[in-house]
């Protein structure tokens, strides 16, 4: 069925009789000179009797706010009686009725309009008729005053109104009697509007009840935020479902009517639903009001006699209300002031009508459609607040912007703008609002945003015309003939976030010129020389001991890999190309590969003639038969082509543009994109020969001194390991020309290490100990190391 909210929070009149008028006392009837008197809607439930009958109920449900503006009224009351100044001479009583929310306001109209004798009597003219009420003041709901304007208006009696907002009212033919103490809902939605463009939100739902209050209110604002245009009665139901359904992080705007309503704000885990602000009366602190309370007519009730005019014995309701205070007080004076400030424009009309002065009024008979041209003039300043009507019957009130605080129980609707009716503006006094979203960011809730530069458009849904503004990555551009779609950049360009276009990039690589380069092609040079004179040198003593100790014919295989080694490094400077990355791919890995399993058999069949020739006689025979060091060899190498051939495939060695994550503009010329891993494949086989090394020197250190190659072996090794750790500590935290420099110092160290450490010593004997390097020399170390084992 439709969703019907209809509420009526309070209906509150202050009634001004003529004196003479016989009363008695109860909790909520004073009485004197002159009688006011309150409708208020102190719980549910229909009653036929206009007054606060004796009738208890089970559960008394008050209503803080009915109890809080009874307050207002009765404080100003007192005020003016005690003032002598106003009305000097003249004291006012108050009589209030209860018309239980929407159920009982026509009854207490009827009630008012009548004479003494409680009979509406019939007339022409009504110029000399004398109802029971002077004024009204009330009810605060838009659609209950309207009701009761439409038979007031036909008395011309004065209606005083201090939270009615509906721009009905305005119409001054139907209603010429009517006035307000608060600004028309025009100025509300003013000043929701105001807020929506302060924080530019174009894109809102709006939630009304159907009736007066939502239908004419939703006129004004055309619509995504959730606006709420509805008494707040069934919102505590809407609200619990909405926390039960999880809703979350949403903006709510609420109006007057619930801004500051504390039954809503303390629905459970209510702060779920997201932020709520709301549009209210501007607080205003009336001195003395905090401290005034209901207790002086308390005792009277236990006193009155005349069951037809005092209230009910609920003395459950006036605990309640003591409870409640401290709600009234977080909640703010706000209506209060409204409700105190009528009850003073009455006394005003009155204190002009009677011709009052410092001494005394003149007392007369006085009918309600003399007091609307004196009300329509009033012009005085309360409380430094200048109280005057407009032309539309409204007074200037402001009202400001709330927002609710869960964490906050003391000030649970904290003030975060003040907008002015005069002026129509809407000025912040906070900037830190708590909104529920990351980092505390403003929501966006816009149809469709204005797109900024570098912005493409994204359609929220292929059935809406609305679309987001989503920024252009890095690396693409924004298009001006496709809006929805951002281009990417070619290979050898970039951009920013949000760009419009693509800027050449600068690449980098080693080049020649620089010092890291020449540091490079010197050592390598040197290393050329180097292992050419050793070269040489090992040709011209091939039959001594010491180079046929060093292994033979493979030291010469061994030496021609290292001088293509250091031929191979002007590979790595310069411009990479297809040829250039295959040289560094290929050529080092093979070579190096060449030496170490050179050195690594070398070492193993050293070991063999010293310790398996005696333990495996067979073994060692079939592997001086076959030659199996050449055997070893050729499969290592085999199995490295394998490797080479299948790492080529995998990973091709093709230059690329590698991007720098943190500069963009720049871009690094590499050999491969998965440089890392082309690296990690080719060394595979180089350390786990470099392994059996170490293994192998460590099982030698024994051996006669003239075989034993343990700590030369030892050396070659460590600056393998250590050249290869550092280059993948490198590789793992940068990439580009940094790991192509240490790439291109690795393969130098390591041939340097082999050159140097291998061969070098070797020539070292030749040259500086030649006594060494005889076969006598040899054998004697032998038999002194075969003396030693047994």
């Amino acid at each position: 069925g439709q969703f019907r909210l209809k509420t009526l929070i309070l209906l509150f009149f202050v009634l001004l009789t003529m004196a003479g008028s016989q009363t008695q006392y109860s909790d909520f009837h004073l009485a004197g000179d002159y009688l006011l008197g309150g409708l208020f809607s102190l719980h549910t439930g229909n009653r036929s009797s206009p007054h606060l009958s004796h009738s208890r109920v089970p559960t008394c449900q008050l209503k803080i706010a009915s109890y809080s503006y009874l307050r207002a009224m009765r404080f100003a009351v007192e005020q003016i009686n005690n003032s002598s100044t106003l009305l000097p001479g003249v004291s006012l009583g108050y009589e209030m009725v209860d018309v239980c929310y929407f159920t009982n306001f026509i009854h207490p109209i009827l009630y008012f309009l009548s004479n003494k004798h409680s009979v509406v009597q019939l007339h022409n003219n009504y110029t000399h008729y004398q109802p029971r009420v002077l004024a009204v003041i009330g009810p605060d709901s838009s659609q209950a005053v309207v009701i009761v304007a439409q038979v007031l208006s036909l008395f011309l009696m004065p209606q005083i109104s201090y939270s009615a907002t509906s721009n009905e009212l305005n119409d001054r033919e139907r209603f010429p009697s009517v006035f307000r103490t608060i600004s028309s809902m025009e100025q509300q939605i003013r000043a929701m509007l105001l807020l929506l463009q302060e924080f530019r939100w174009n894109w809102i739902n709006i939630l009304y009840s159907d009736d007066d209050y939502g239908r004419q209110n939703l006129k004004l604002l055309t619509a995504k935020v959730v606006i709420i245009l509805s008494l707040e009665l069934t919102l505590q139901f809407f609200f619990q479902e909405a926390v039960r359904q999880n809703v979350t992080d949403l903006v709510w705007i609420a109006t007057e009517a619930w801004a500051t309503e504390p039954t809503l704000y303390n629905i459970t885990d209510l702060w779920r639903v997201g932020t709520i602000l709301g549009v209210a009366v501007k607080e205003f602190s009336i001195p003395g009001f905090d401290d005034f309370r209901v207790s002086p007519a308390e005792g009277a009730n236990k006193q009155a006699s005349d069951q037809t005019t005092c209230n009910q014995a609920c003395d459950q309701c006036l605990r309640a209300a003591r409870d409640a205070d401290h709600s009234m007080r977080v909640q703010g004076e706000r209506i209060d002031f409204n409700v105190y400030s009528s009850v003073y424009i009455v006394a005003h009309a009155l204190h002009r009508l009677l011709g009052c002065n410092t001494t005394g009024c003149h007392k007369r008979m006085v009918y309600p459609w003399q007091l609307v041209p004196e009300m329509k003039r009033v012009n005085f300043s309360l409380l430094n607040k200048r109280i005057s009507f407009r032309e539309r019957g409204n007074t200037p009130n402001s009202f400001e912007i709330i927002q609710w605080n869960w964490d906050q129980p003391n000030n649970p609707f904290q003030k975060i703008a003040s907008y002015s009716t005069k002026n129509q503006t809407l000025l912040f006094t906070i900037q830190n609002i708590s909104w529920h979203t990351p980092n505390n960011t403003v929501p966006i809730s816009v149809c469709s945003q204005q797109c900024e530069y570098g912005q493409r458009r994204k359609p929220l849904n292929v059935r809406s015309c609305c679309f987001e503004c989503i920024d252009c990555e890095k690396g693409t551009f924004l298009n001006n003939n496709d809006l929805y779609n951002c281009q990417p950049c070619p290979a050898d360009q970039w951009s920013s976030a949000r760009s419009q276009k693509c800027y050449p990039r600068l690449v980098k690589y080693l080049e020649w010129q620089e010092g890291t380069a020449v540091v490079l092609l010197l050592f390598s040079v040197l290393g050329l020389v180097a292992t050419v004179v050793i070269s040489v040198i090992f040709a011209i003593h091939s039959h001594t001991p010491v180079v046929k100790s060093a292994g033979g014919r493979m030291c010469f295989l061994m030496l021609v890999s290292l001088i293509i080694g250091f031929i191979n490094v002007p590979m790595y400077i310069g411009i990479p190309t297809e040829f250039k990355c295959m040289c560094r791919q290929i050529v080092y890995s093979f070579c190096f590969t060449v030496c170490i399993s050179c050195i690594t058999v070398r070492s193993f069949q050293i070991i063999s003639i010293f310790k398996m020739a005696a333990r495996l006689p067979k073994a060692y025979s079939y592997w001086m038969k076959y030659n199996g060091q050449y055997i070893f060899i050729t499969v290592i190498l085999a199995l490295k082509v394998t490797i080479i051939v299948t790492n080529v495939i995998i990973h091709p060695p093709t230059p690329v543009l590698l991007v720098l994550e943190d500069n963009p503009s720049i871009a690094e010329l590499q050999c491969n994109k998965s440089y890392k891993l082309a690296l990690l494949m080719n060394n595979s086989l180089d350390t786990f020969l470099s392994i059996l090394c170490f293994y192998f020197s460590y099982i030698g250190k024994e051996l006669p001194k003239n075989y034993n190659e343990a700590k030369y072996i030892t050396l070659c090794m460590t600056c393998y390991a250590v050249s290869e750790i550092a280059i993948f500590l490198v590789m793992s935290v940068y990439r580009g020309v940094l790991v192509t420099i240490c790439d291109a110092l690795g393969v130098v160290i390591n041939l340097l290490g082999v050159s140097m450490g291998y061969f070098g010593p070797k020539c070292y004997l030749i040259f500086f100990h030649p006594e060494r390097n005889t076969a006598a020399y040899f054998q004697s170390v032998i038999q002194s190391y075969t003396m030693r084992q047994d």
